[in-house]
């Protein structure tokens, strides 16, 4: 599993999911947020508990057997015992994964502290005896230790936001930004001063006052959760370039080779933007917007009704970076990644909504009306010289 985004887990609830077909983690994940929102009340939205750090990001181990989906998830706790267990019970009413029955089955809650003193326990005998039988060190790695040691000695708290930082942050014309202060002390430790962490779920005043003065690198962790950062940020800050860890490693383990081979690889953030779908300008105009603003373009691009289990589906997508093609009965007949979409709208017949985690833009229009589609729906919608008649467009 994954690095979890929580302060202080005290449970974990463990649960099995039977789903009668073939979906993917984002379909789980969408599936319990958005049929669990509303069901308790504002203050155990899983969607703000996770947002405030409350609950953590939800895992889930998956494999395809037989037509059938199966697995585990794991939904990490910092709640008390009553709210946890209420959680959990909530994730036994999800019925539905996309188009498909599903089954959510809670096999335990479990008490982490319990697994933590268990584990203090043995780790301090191994270390005692580590202590007692291993031979003093060369002279040449205790030197290397309290260089080490001099360089993590570096970091401080910087700004309004006390932000974990290098202490070259001024200094530098350019400057590298991680997730969090392991990230910090890990280039800290490999000699590299210019950087400084986010240090929480959202993104802090600070840091987006930098990105405005100073040229900046945005280096995340190779998961889920560094791909999420990535895309608030490019909405929030003026990121000029984005880089990732390795594939499933995270920032704060990386090797020096690795860290320099990583900053070597960054790529241009309007060019990322481009890769995902999102227009970095544009997402930081509208996040930028006055409440008057936002409220008058929401009424101007209103877009008619679009049936409820359409909505349901989109919701689900959420995040996902994926599309689905549908036919008149509600049928998935393609699913492909975002960027795909184009390739895929010419090669299938019958298709009648177009449902997607990406931004409608005119050229799609064009393609979806070549194809008598009926419904299309995305995230949001660039400005559109031609909507042609009959073709219903909604974007929320």
């Amino acid at each position: 599993m994954g690095k979890i985004y929580i302060d202080s887990v005290k449970y974990q609830i463990h649960a099995n999911i039977e789903v009668n077909g073939l979906v993917d983690k984002p379909d789980v994940i969408g599936a319990i947020f958005g049929q669990t929102e509303g069901l308790l009340g504002d203050e155990l939205e899983m969607r703000e508990l996770q947002k405030t750090g409350r609950i953590g990001r939800i895992e889930a181990e998956l494999e395809h057997k037989n037509g059938k989906t199966v697995g585990k998830i794991i939904v990490p706790s910092g709640l008390g015992m009553v709210e946890t267990a209420i959680i959990a019970a909530a994730l036994e009413t999800v019925d539905r994964v996309g188009p498909y029955d599903a089954k959510i089955t809670v096999e335990k809650i479990e008490d982490t502290r319990d697994a933590k003193r268990r584990y203090l326990i043995d780790r301090a005998k191994e270390l005692l005896s580590k202590m007692l039988t291993e031979e003093i060190p060369d002279t040449k790695d205790v030197i290397e230790k309290v260089k080490s040691e001099l360089r993590i000695s570096d970091v401080r708290q910087y700004g309004k936001d006390k932000l974990p930082a290098g202490p070259d942050i001024d200094e530098s014309e350019e400057i590298i930004i991680v997730e969090g202060r392991a990230d910090v002390l890990n280039l800290l430790k490999h000699g590299i001063k210019n950087v400084i962490a986010i240090g929480g779920n959202r993104i802090p005043r600070t840091i987006i006052d930098l990105a405005k003065r100073k040229t900046t690198t945005l280096f995340v962790d190779g998961d889920r959760g560094g791909d999420l950062i990535i895309r608030e940020m490019l909405q929030k800050a003026d990121i000029d370039y984005i880089t990732k860890a390795p594939d499933g490693k995270e920032v704060e383990e990386l090797t020096q080779k690795e860290i320099l081979k990583s900053l070597r690889r960054k790529i241009p953030a309007d060019e990322y933007a481009a890769h995902v779908g999102l227009k970095k300008a544009e997402a930081r105009r509208k996040a930028q917007m006055t409440k008057e603003e936002k409220a008058a373009e929401q009424k101007e691009e209103k877009a008619p009704p679009v049936p409820t289990e359409y909505l349901k589906m989109f919701d689900e997508l959420k995040g996902s970076l994926t599309a689905r093609v549908l036919d008149e009965s509600g049928n998935i007949i393609a699913e492909v990644p975002v960027r795909e979409i184009w390739k895929k709208l010419k090669e299938v017949d019958g298709a009648h909504a177009i449902i997607m985690d990406g931004i409608v833009t005119q050229r799609l229009v064009d393609a979806a009306a070549a194809k008598n589609v009926k419904y299309l729906i995305g995230v949001k919608k660039t400005k559109l010289e031609n909507v042609p008649e009959g073709l219903i467009i909604y974007a929320g």
